[in-house]
């Protein structure tokens, strides 16, 4: 059996929740001290960078909103945000054809869908305008690299390790994902899968449902966990709406510490359910760190240049490579007894 253990070393800072909203344009970027800009195009108007979430007003998608807006300041970029109110990906193209309209220099999307955005997308290229993904990728003939958090392999393969630990390797369990397009949820899916297969033959993964990044829905479907399946031991949820979910639809249950609960969530969200034992591990990057990521990325790639590995970014730390994907770091768990460390 291979368990991966993960050395801390991201020092976060603090993240104050952002609001977006879903009907209008939201420039993020206010003037202030400028590091490094990016040349001016002709007649000295910023550069443009339009940053596209799969949706807007959750505390995941608020904390990169604030690390894109932190990135506009410092390079000297205007950072428009602005992303769909639900994970859908016409709602999406939507946004995507406003911002081609805007004339903007740079699209960074995480893709709720990985082909149905591939028209649109090459539609921009066509008109001049740069195409990165981050956070969720599309089919690489439609943007120059994606932007990822973590190792896929490595990220899918811990998350179900984190279950495993706290189950004795025995037992039922569920997993609560996301939207079952989102390129990035698959790929975690299915190396949860692959890592259960090879390592722990007495767990039994009984079900897969899909929340659409919607919390109240992903809880509805936590409660159901519990009364259609009483001997279910676990939950992992896939998605940052899954944990807090999970942990609340146990603690209405008064099933804490019987059925544990694992996934990927920010820590402010869970930092009662994780000392209360509602909840045992949650698992995540820091987002707003990502958000940084990409703007500088974004800035860089108006300029000619491309990442490349081991590249050090101001603010962020040094990335890798892998072909053409970017990679941020390594994740990070959070549990009751590190989660205060925390604030995001």
């Amino acid at each position: 059996m291979r368990r991966d253990y993960f050395f801390f070393i991201l020092v976060f800072l603090v993240f104050a929740s952002g609001c977006s909203k879903g009907e209008e344009f939201k420039v993020v970027y206010s003037n202030g001290e400028v590091k490094n800009p990016p040349q001016e195009k002709e007649g000295s108007k910023p550069y443009t960078i339009a940053v596209v979430p799969k949706l807007v007003n959750i505390p995941y998608f608020n904390a990169v909103e604030e690390g894109a807006a932190e990135a506009g300041k410092d390079l000297g970029v205007k950072v428009i945000y602005k992303g769909p109110t639900v994970a859908d990906a016409d709602q999406q193209i939507r946004v995507i054809n406003e911002l081609i309209d805007q004339k903007v220099d740079v699209i960074a999307v995480s893709a709720n869908d990985p082909d149905k955005l591939v028209p649109v997308l090459k539609k921009a290229e066509v008109q001049h305008i740069k195409v990165i993904t981050w956070d969720s990728d599309t089919l690489p003939n439609s943007r120059e690299f994606f932007i990822n958090m973590v190792n896929p392999e490595t990220l899918g393969r811990h998350l179900m390790d984190t279950l495993a630990w706290k189950l004795n390797e025995e037992g039922d369990f569920a997993i609560i994902t996301g939207a079952k397009s989102a390129a990035n949820l698959t790929k975690w899916l299915n190396w949860i899968q692959v890592q259960q297969k090879e390592n722990y033959p007495k767990m039994h993964l009984i079900k897969i449902v899909a929340s659409d990044d919607d919390p109240h829905k992903a809880y509805i479907l936590a409660k159901q966990f519990l009364t259609q399946y009483p001997n279910i031991k676990g939950i992992i949820g896939n998605s940052s709406v899954g944990p807090p979910a999970a942990a609340q639809a146990v603690k209405e249950a008064g099933k804490a510490g019987k059925v544990v609960v694992v996934g990927l969530s920010p820590p402010n969200p869970m930092n009662q359910y994780l000392k209360e034992n509602d909840a045992q591990i949650v698992t995540l990057w820091s987002p707003k760190k990502l958000g940084y990521l990409t703007v500088a990325l974004a800035a860089n790639l108006i300029q000619g240049q491309q990442p490349y590995d081991g590249e050090r970014i101001p603010q962020v730390g040094k990335i890798n490579m892998l072909d053409d994907m970017v990679i941020m770091g390594e994740p990070i768990d959070f549990t009751k007894e590190n989660v205060d460390q925390y604030d995001f």
